[in-house]
């Protein structure tokens, strides 16, 4: 109750703002370039990346610097890399479901999650977001064969350059409680490996809009997730 008192109170400073952030994140494009690819030499692996506006690269000019170029060469001394890029600006948890639903069945080895933004920007509850990622991961298992999920963790919006206050704060307070019940529920599944977004909030690592990633932060998550993947 205290909660919902505080959001209405805040309501005719949040909207405008919220307003004024989104026009200006959507303001640059979704990296160019080839949505799948193969890289690399050695064992096969199938990486299916599965996101929201981050990992559909924007903030750079090509997929080549973004999260699904930079996975792949970070796994290419490895694996012979065969990946698949279904994300796109907005998606969150709900319509990722929705989007693999139609995505004809296919087989891949690990899959990567890139998704959180929006649902904390939505006011998504925590309960419902632990659903939907649940059911998330089982999709990928049941209708890809994937083994290995890796699960980016939700950004850490409440020190975001582009967001103003009290905004910054209010998003950061939903990224964090998202983010909590994210990693408890990669505790109760071996299939889920988690990546903390607990990246240097370096202006010089963030795109123009001060929302999204620069080439050098989508290589820096792009390291980790292989690391990740590596173990599995």
């Amino acid at each position: 109750m205290r909660d919902a008192l505080r959001a209405a109170l805040l309501s005719p400073v949040l909207v405008p703002q919220a307003a004024w952030v989104m026009l200006r994140a959507a303001r640059l494009p979704e990296a160019a370039g080839p949505r799948d690819g193969v890289a690399g030499q050695g064992a096969a692996l199938r990486v299916l990346i599965v996101g929201d506006s981050s990992a559909a690269g924007v903030g750079v000019k090509t997929q080549e610097d973004a999260l699904a170029g930079r996975l792949a060469a970070h796994l290419a001394p490895y694996f012979r890399v065969h990946w698949r890029l279904e994300a796109r600006g907005g998606a969150t948890t709900a319509s990722a479901l929705a989007d693999l639903g139609w995505i004809p069945r296919a087989q891949f080895d690990a899959a990567v999650i890139a998704l959180g933004v929006n649902d904390a920007k939505n006011g998504m509850r925590r309960a419902r977001w632990r659903r939907n990622y649940s059911d998330l991961a089982a999709l990928l298992r049941d209708r890809f064969g994937v083994e290995r999920i890796v699960a980016s963790g939700v950004p850490p919006l409440g020190v975001f350059p582009l967001l103003p206050r009290p905004l910054r704060g209010v998003l950061g307070a939903r990224a964090a409680a998202l983010d909590s019940e994210l990693r408890a529920l990669v505790a109760q599944d071996p299939a889920l490996a988690y990546v903390a977004m607990a990246f240097p909030m370096d202006r010089a690592l963030m795109a123009a809009d001060g929302f999204h990633p620069a080439a050098p932060l989508y290589d820096l998550w792009a390291g980790r997730v292989a690391e990740r993947i590596r173990e599995g």
